[in-house]
């Protein structure tokens, strides 16, 4: 998956830096969000090095392209698993495991661009996380499945 990322960056015509390399395989070998401080962390456990000015930077870049997301909850950031997808990307969160779920809606974001249209705004990004549990961490909750 990370060759498809590289591949992006490409098209879009910008280069494969090796900085960009190792941020986005990271992001490729990590589930749970990560902050550039925990990138710069997991790179130093790897002998490697890049400053944290350049993560954020390497990171805005990643995520104009849809390539990565930040989290709104946490700050920290994702691989974008859903690609070209048409729609909003939008995150389902379990608030025990932390799994997260990505998912895009086209008509989703028509509904909420004729919303904020309505109200007089005009939209550029759409930005949403869904709280709950997961359905194993459901199912682990006896009171709750019914």
């Amino acid at each position: 998956m990370v060759q498809d990322s590289i591949r992006i960056l490409q098209t879009q015509g910008y280069k494969a830096t090796r900085p960009r390399k190792l941020v986005l395989e990271l992001l490729e070998e990590t589930e749970k969000p990560l902050s550039p401080y925990d990138i710069q962390g997991l790179l130093r456990t790897k002998g490697k090095y890049l400053n944290h000015v350049t993560i954020y930077r390497i990171l805005d870049l990643l995520c104009s392209l849809n390539l990565a997301h930040k989290m709104l909850s946490s700050g920290g950031f994702v691989k974008c698993s859903l690609n070209a997808t048409e729609g909003c990307h939008r995150f389902m969160v379990c608030q025990d495991c932390g799994a997260i779920q990505e998912f895009a809606d086209k008509e989703l974001c028509r509904e909420e661009n004729n919303l904020a249209r309505h109200l007089g705004f005009h939209t550029e990004h759409h930005l949403s996380e869904f709280y709950g549990l997961c359905s194993c961490c459901y199912k682990k909750q006896p009171q709750l499945a019914k």
